[in-house]
């Protein structure tokens, strides 16, 4: 869909601005809002009201703020309570981060909220008589705010925007009524758009079910539907074709150890040995040459344990353990930090030890007990006794060609699926900052929703 230009514009004054049309006029926000930051912190105090806080992260995972969330309990006094509770046509941005990237992240109100109050590291845009707060809260969306914000956020190790930066940061506004047509139009076709990107993420969920539940049969059943099958006496394996194996990892492999763990970074140079990390294992198996470190060649040698060669296999021992890479020719002789090392197999491929320990069969020896929770900390220990289904070689090669092509057809979808939902944001965010700006034309579009 394209939509017309208004016919007449004129220069608004502000360079990273350009044309506005006729009849919008350029102000700061403080002229059209009143702009606040919270105190309100996340303690609770025993001379102050109880009250529900929406804090940070309300803010920056959601576009709007509605009752039934899930907020956080705590208290304020009676003057906080007076100026910080949510109110219809407020809408709350966050103030401080990390990155530059996350600063003025924008949720609006569409309702009252009694008992809810801005938290602390948020600012809340209350709009004066005349100003709608749904179109001020896609202001806030725009390309051009967040660049204008970025270049404003200030600091080093955290950033964070000024009151004077937030009070005079100017944006164009239509009149009153024009307002609320361009927001109940970005409202009406950005749900549009979110429907589309909700339905490709169910897509992307859908394939990786697909893909694990592929693999997982594929290295517990085996790929020849009529073969005999036996029991393996495991309860969670089930039946398995009877001329395979059940094997112990250590039975497999002849080595399993663990990389360089104590005070690696002493050893650490900017030109020397690579040492693989948790962070350059990947989750398709691929090694990621990103954010590798180096190491001297005496720290090398003095932790000979945890050399790497070709067809050895490491391991993630903490955050997503279990998540394997295949060492390839060029890592051959390498090191590794804080990984499980799983030597390439005495017999059989080590690409079909890749697949089973991605598989729910080796997930499921990862998750602990009673609690039920992935296990945050995989050991040598947990690693040697892992019980593996051992087909014969000839069975493992079918296997792991079978999976390199299901898998990439089934990643092939996924990318493509991905590759949709970054061309529907960019619309999204193409779509606001136009129509925000006077760039589009979108009277004609008008659907009359309720805006404050």
């Amino acid at each position: 869909m394209s939509f017309p230009r208004y016919p007449h514009y004129k220069e608004s004054g502000v360079e990273w601005l350009g044309e506005v049309p006729e009849g919008w006029e350029v102000l700061p926000l403080k002229k059209t809002c009143h702009v606040f930051p919270s105190n309100v912190d996340k303690k609770s105090y025993d001379d102050e009201v109880n009250i529900n806080l929406c804090n940070y992260t309300d803010v920056y995972y959601n576009e709007i703020i509605v009752a039934g969330m899930d907020f956080m309990a705590a208290t304020a006094t009676a003057d906080q309570i007076a100026k910080f509770t949510l109110r219809a046509g407020d809408t709350i941005i966050t103030k401080d981060s990390e990155s530059a990237d996350d600063i003025a992240i924008a949720a609006y109100v569409p309702e009252d909220m009694p008992g809810i109050v801005c938290g602390y590291h948020l600012s809340m845009i209350r709009p004066t008589p005349g100003f709608c707060g749904a179109f001020i809260k896609r202001l806030f969306d725009s390309r051009y705010a967040k660049a204008r914000f970025q270049v404003l956020a200030n600091g080093l190790t955290r950033m964070g925007l000024g009151q004077y930066a937030l009070d005079n940061i100017k944006f164009a506004f239509p009149p009153a009524n024009e307002q609320q047509t361009i927001a109940a139009f970005l409202d009406r076709e950005t749900a549009k758009i979110d429907a589309l990107v909700a339905e490709q993420e169910n897509l992307i969920a859908l394939l990786k079910e697909k893909r694990q539940a592929v693999i997982s049969h594929a290295v517990t059943k085996g790929l020849d539907p009529t073969v005999p099958m036996k029991d393996s006496g495991i309860e969670w394996l089930g039946e398995m074709p009877a001329h395979w194996e059940v094997k112990r990892l250590k039975q497999v492999s002849p080595q399993i150890t663990v990389g360089i763990v104590i005070e690696p970074s002493k050893y650490y140079v900017d030109e020397g040995i690579p040492a693989l990390r948790s962070l350059n294992v990947g989750k398709k198996g691929e090694i990621l040459e990103d954010n590798l470190v180096f190491i001297s060649e005496e720290g090398h040698d003095l932790n000979s344990k945890s050399k790497l060669s070709t067809g050895d296999l490491v391991a993630v021992r903490s955050g997503q353990p279990g998540t394997t890479s295949v060492v390839s020719e060029k890592f051959d002789g390498c090191n590794c930090i804080d990984l499980i090392i799983i030597r390439k197999p005495n017999i059989g491929s080590e690409f079909f030890l890749y697949w089973f320990l991605g598989s729910d069969a080796a997930l499921i020896q990862f998750v602990m007990g009673s609690g039920g929770a992935i296990q945050q900390h995989f050991n040598v220990g947990a690693a040697v006794n892992l019980v593996v289904p051992w087909p014969n070689e000839s069975d493992q090669n079918e296997i792991v060609a079978f999976l390199d092509t299901e898998t990439a057809k089934v990643d092939t979808l996924t990318a493509e699926a991905q590759r949709a939902i970054d061309l529907l944001k960019e619309r999204r965010s193409a779509l606001i900052s136009a129509a925000v700006t006077g760039k589009i034309d979108v009277r004609g579009y008008d659907a009359e929703l309720p805006h404050h």
